[in-house]
């Protein structure tokens, strides 16, 4: 890959930006030892550069603005997400940050979302800092040498995390701020050195212009392809094995965290991850591990025996985060692009033990669990946490959903009738009992249950309905013993069984409330019954 090729427009007086001195497309080693030059990070053993991102060492949902105009107002689902930002107060503070970085070294980056060349967007990507400029280039498409001359950007990202907002004057919340402007097609970054603000602000940028104009379905999941080429799709939270259950040596790897879904394909919108390493091993994660490499990019990790990486190490943040291209994963479809789904997956850490390894879903209960998002974290996961808490997140991506996730979901119901698709449930959390009694899945098992799925497996099998959730299970299924594949039998006290299924479907019928007016009746019909 070439890089250092600079546009034959070159200036960023259009952007209001004056006299800058801008480093154009740099490589990932140069813009590596610049920052190690500037003092800015550390060169750890594995060849890669560390940064410590400051104040912010994740997402500041609260900070999160969309400026209301005449593209947003009718459109975006408005409310505590979608926090409505004035456009006289945008092009002000716009203006301040501008003036801020002009004078200034900077570093531009063209770049690019969504593999499938018929829903291409480009970027335009300013940074403060060289680092912020690599995780960009980790993280979007990146352009060939003779698209790199004569670039045509539709989007601009503008980052400047040592500018800080006045609230009063600025309208802002605080100092740091992310904004989306879909008039000016600008996504404005300050006060916050946190690179999640970059990636998540172009993914909710085309979490609204994909449906919203494209009929596109955007998606928060992973995707890998099979031999055969049958796509299947992954949908889960954290700490549901997302990750690790898309990561299969028999299956390329489309990619890990944003889709689109057309009506000839499924496509990565990036060309990197960004992977948590919070007790990252080899043994565990070893495609994570393995592209930790020169051109990678951690953040917040703290060292031990000099420039070893001390992944168990939460000193700085639990969100500890390494970025890497595409390229740095061996088994990676190229270009990132595959055919519709045969299958979805909706991962969930169920720690309440109630659901069954695997379920199938009709459409209405797909659609409902797609807007429900569920899953439930346990001890050791979020400071102060001594049992089970439910979680629920819309469309498994609620904080960059720019619609109403009923948007979402009936553009999910209609695929999946189009395409045939088969969608699962499918539990990694107790068995046996609840968090404290039972026992975690066994991943073994988890993944005999979806490669029989993958495989057709469990097609011609016979299923049974599911008390209170409704659903249809296998009641078996190749290399897993069938007396797991009911919950209630694994569990000892099958009254306490019941009373905790009960509970469970009310919460998930208390958070769906808020959504009701917004879904159609197929949707709600997947809703669990409350006896």
């Amino acid at each position: 890959m070439t890089y250092n090729v600079t546009p034959n427009n070159s200036s960023l007086d259009y952007l209001n930006i004056k006299d800058a001195k801008v480093h154009w497309n740099l490589s990932p080693d140069e813009l590596a030892q610049i920052s190690v030059d500037k003092n800015m990070a550390q060169k750890a053993d594995n060849g890669a550069i560390s940064v410590n991102t400051g104040e912010f060492t994740g997402r500041s949902p609260k900070d999160r603005f969309i400026v209301k105009d005449s593209v947003t107002n009718d459109a975006v689902w408005w409310g505590d997400v979608n926090i409505a930002f004035d456009s006289n107060k945008f092009d002000k503070l716009y203006d301040k940050v501008t003036n801020f970085l002009s004078n200034k070294e900077l570093y531009a980056r063209d770049a690019y979302v969504c593999a499938d060349p018929n829903y291409k967007m480009n970027l335009r990507v300013i940074t403060e800092y060289p680092w912020s400029s690599l995780f960009a280039h980790n993280m979007f498409l990146r352009p060939s040498e003779e698209e790199l001359k004569n670039p045509s950007p539709e989007w601009t990202i503008v980052c400047a995390p040592s500018f800080m907002a006045n609230p009063e004057e600025d309208g802002t919340r605080q100092h740091n701020f992310a904004i989306l402007n879909f008039e000016r097609k600008i996504a404005l970054i300050g006060g916050t050195g946190y690179t999640g603000e970059i990636k998540k602000g172009i993914f909710s940028a085309l979490n609204f212009i994909l449906p919203h104009q494209k009929n596109v379905l955007s998606m928060h999941c992973s995707a890998n392809v099979g031999k055969d080429g049958d796509t299947a799709l992954f949908f889960g939270l954290s700490g549901t094995g997302k990750t690790t259950l898309s990561a299969d040596p028999d299956r390329k790897l489309i990619g890990d965290d944003e889709h689109g879904w057309s009506d000839n394909s499924v496509f990565n919108f990036e060309g990197g991850c960004y992977a948590k390493v919070i007790d990252l091993s080899e043994e565990k994660e070893p495609d994570i591990y393995r592209a930790i490499r020169p051109g990678a990019l951690l953040e917040n990790v703290t060292f031990k025996n000099g420039n070893e990486v001390d992944y168990e190490s939460s000193k700085i943040t639990e969100n500890t985060r390494v970025s890497y291209p595409l390229y740095h994963i061996d088994n990676t479809q190229d270009p990132a692009v595959g055919p519709q789904p045969k299958n979805i997956f909706f991962l969930t850490c169920d720690a309440y033990g109630v659901l069954p390894p695997i379920s199938k879903l009709s459409p209405g209960q797909a659609a409902y669990h797609f807007i429900s998002g569920y899953t439930a974290k346990v001890a050791g996961t979020e400071a102060g946490l001594t049992e089970p808490k439910t979680t629920f997140s819309a469309c498994f991506g609620g904080p960059f959903m720019l619609l109403h996730p009923g948007v979402y979901a009936d553009m999910l119901s209609k695929k999946i009738r189009e395409s045939g698709a088969r969608v699962w449930l499918v539990n990694t959390g107790w068995t046996g009992g609840a968090y404290g009694t039972g026992n975690r899945m066994s991943l073994k098992h988890t993944r005999s249950v979806i490669t029989a799925a993958l495989n057709g497996e469990l097609d011609n099998v016979e299923y049974y309905t599911s008390d209170i959730f409704n659903l249809q299970v296998p009641k078996t299924c190749p290399n897993v013993p069938s007396e797991i594949l009911n919950p209630r039998n694994t569990w000892a006290d099958k009254d306490k069984f019941d009373e905790t299924a009960r509970n469970l479907s009310k919460q998930f019928n208390a958070n769906f409330a808020k959504f009701e007016d917004g879904s159609t009746e197929e949707t709600l019909s997947g809703a669990p019954s409350v006896k």
